[in-house]
């Protein structure tokens, strides 16, 4: 990335700044910023060489989506949010879901349905070596393959929104998730995509989610009983590592960082 010129400024900020937002949600989605952490402007303006403006305008992007939180004097920091917001935001995905599963599967072609079903031995895969970042990695893909199957260009920008949300601090931070259940609640919903049978792939979805929403219920801390821990702030490049809380630490699996299915 370059810093914008003074013709067709405000363009050349709005691309930056796109670009901007995407490389941040990468890194707060593959864990390199950790809900508390820090995303200091200055540092990210300086890795990806360009000005402090579009990288402004890329945090309030994520702010709006509910990935950050900005406040005066403290800057940006990532959002841990309550329970109650990753159970909502659960309910409406299984809705967006279930319809997904209606409009794509009367149009699903063998390479779909071949596509998907990697995806879910991927996530076998990598459960039984215990790599929950990959379990949620192939869980995304799985998801997400489903609302794209649909061509329904409304629905995937809602999910959009809330994918992102959900799959940031419950498949890369929630303790207590056990990667292998993770995988196997995947395995109603490929079975019912085999069949190409969209009522039981709905109802496989909707049991996805409700037994996901059930065990984040029991296991997901609030914000407020983190608001102790110490502060983080990792680099801005993701190889670095950082003084105080290990979980500051940046571009190194945490042996016991599991994922949950999303």
């Amino acid at each position: 990335m370059t810093k914008g010129t003074s013709g067709g400024s405000g363009l050349v900020r709005s691309v930056l700044a796109d670009q901007v937002q995407d490389w941040l949600l990468q890194r707060i989605l593959d864990g390199t910023y950790q809900p508390d952490a820090r995303i200091v402007e200055t540092q990210v303006a300086r890795v990806l060489n360009t000005s402090q403006a579009p990288v402004r305008e890329a945090l309030r992007g994520l702010e709006a989506l509910g990935l950050i939180e900005i406040t005066a004097f403290r800057g940006a920091r990532v959002r841990r949010p309550t329970r109650d917001e990753l159970v909502e935001a659960y309910v409406v995905r299984s809705e967006l879901e279930s319809l997904a599963a209606r409009l794509a599967i009367p149009n699903m072609t063998e390479a779909d349905l071949r596509e998907l079903i990697h995806y879910g031995a991927q996530m076998h895969k990598a459960a039984r070596v215990g790599d929950g970042h990959a379990v949620a990695t192939a869980d995304a893909n799985f998801h997400a393959k489903i609302v794209e199957m649909t061509g329904n260009g409304t629905l995937k920008r809602l999910w959009g929104t809330l994918e992102p949300f959900s799959r940031t601090y419950i498949t890369l931070v929630m303790p207590g998730a056990d990667p292998l259940w993770s995988a196997r609640l995947h395995d109603p919903i490929v079975d019912a995509l085999r069949g190409r049978d969209v009522r039981a792939v709905v109802r496989a979805l909707r049991r996805h989610f409700a037994d996901a929403s059930s065990m984040l219920a029991t296991h997901w801390l609030d914000a407020e009983r983190s608001a102790s821990a110490p502060e983080t702030s990792p680099t801005a490049a993701g190889g670095g590592s950082n003084t105080g809380s290990s979980r500051g630490d940046v571009g190194r699996p945490k042996p016991n960082r599991l994922a949950a299915p999303e």
